[in-house]
């Protein structure tokens, strides 16, 4: 990962947090490691926790940011966020898997939030 990747990342995940505090989200956690995976961003909201995987482009080339988050991506996502479960024990009433993509163009930023972008079970290949 290049130094420009790397900040990239990071702007990508500050304007998520950003947009989805606007929408009365509060921020548990942000970049949580678990092992050599992490999770972006853990959000609640009335009750429910939300699993944010947050990507960031600087162009379209490579298709929709959304789109990055393949079945490995989602079963280390799960894993993640089952360990953030049990360290944590928050009882929320319900979890969720969210993706965020950040579209970063001429200056302008444009945010695209899946919320419950996927389950448990679609986890696997």
């Amino acid at each position: 990962m290049t130094a420009d990747t790397y900040r990239l990342g990071l702007l990508g995940e500050r304007l998520a947090e950003r947009y989805l505090t606007e929408q009365g989200w509060r921020t548990l956690g942000r970049r949580v490691r678990s092992g050599h995976r992490d999770l972006d961003l853990v959000m609640e909201r009335d009750g429910v926790v939300a699993f944010v995987e947050v990507k960031a482009r600087t162009g379209a080339r490579f298709g929709d940011p959304v789109e990055a988050v393949d079945w490995r991506k989602r079963r280390e996502l799960v894993r993640s966020a089952l360990v953030w479960m049990d360290r944590n024990g928050v009882t929320a009433r319900s979890y969720r898997f969210d993706v965020v993509g950040v579209l970063v163009t001429e200056g302008r930023a444009r945010i695209r939030h899946l919320p419950d972008a996927f389950h448990l079970q679609q986890s696997g290949h």
